[in-house]
């Protein structure tokens, strides 16, 4: 008796059929956690990156302390502040960008992304600006440094500013790397790809866009917050 071709053939996995689901996950349950894990465990690599700057932005600021309140005057904090508001709301518009993938909205999580694009886009334009105002009146670290401005604190407050230019200017390399994540979403975004089922890379990228503001509420009163600002 001859067997049936067709039923030599291998059926295909029972979970071929579900959208956004790799194929060496099981279920999308268990392809979201993996993801969650792995996206955690880098923000614990970054927090150790970014507290030993904190580390050492502290040891200095107890070593030299009257250098870094006179260098932290020399900080726009109004400038900061709004800088801070702008985070603020961007973290708000990823929120409900997610929401909207949850609600299976397309509309709401391409707008809500435009929007976190725009006002991270609007925090790094207020930085250039406040970097450029630095370089103009000589407080950028190097040879140019206008130690004089600061007496005999000089030299420490060339710390403040070495560290000041190092923090916010990693902060504002992962400002644009998550600006890039956030075009990636974009485009997915407009094309449907994000349902209520199947949305884990906005939630993950979200932890990202999150950890970043939360760095800069730190960096915020560190720096800008300190001496008459206080």
């Amino acid at each position: 008796m001859q067997s049936n071709p067709a039923s030599s053939v291998a059926a295909p996995p029972v979970h071929a059929h579900v959208s956004g689901l790799a194929h060496h996950f099981d279920d999308l349950e268990q392809q979201h956690e993996t993801q969650s894990l792995g996206m955690w465990a880098f923000l614990v690599s970054e927090v150790m990156f970014f507290g030993g700057m904190f580390l050492c932005y502290i040891v200095y600021r107890n070593l030299y302390p009257e250098a870094f309140h006179h260098a932290s005057e020399m900080l726009d904090w109004k400038l900061g502040g709004v800088n801070t508001a702008v985070l603020i709301c961007s973290s708000l518009t990823v929120v409900l960008a997610i929401h909207g993938a949850q609600l299976g909205k397309k509309r709401m999580q391409v707008v809500c992304l435009l929007l976190t694009i725009a006002l991270g886009l609007a925090f790094l334009g207020i930085k250039a600006f406040e970097y450029s105002e630095k370089f103009e009146h000589h407080l950028a670290p190097g040879p140019s440094f206008d130690v004089a401005h600061f007496g005999a604190e000089g030299a420490h407050a060339r710390i403040f500013f070495s560290l000041y230019f190092a923090m916010t200017g990693f902060h504002a390399l992962h400002m644009i790397v998550g600006i890039g994540v956030m075009l990636w979403l974009l485009r997915r975004a407009a094309r449907g790809d994000f349902t209520p089922q199947s949305h884990a890379a906005l939630e993950i990228s979200g932890l990202y866009w999150h950890f970043v503001d939360i760095v800069w509420i730190f960096l915020f009163p560190m720096l800008y917050l300190l001496g008459s600002h206080a």
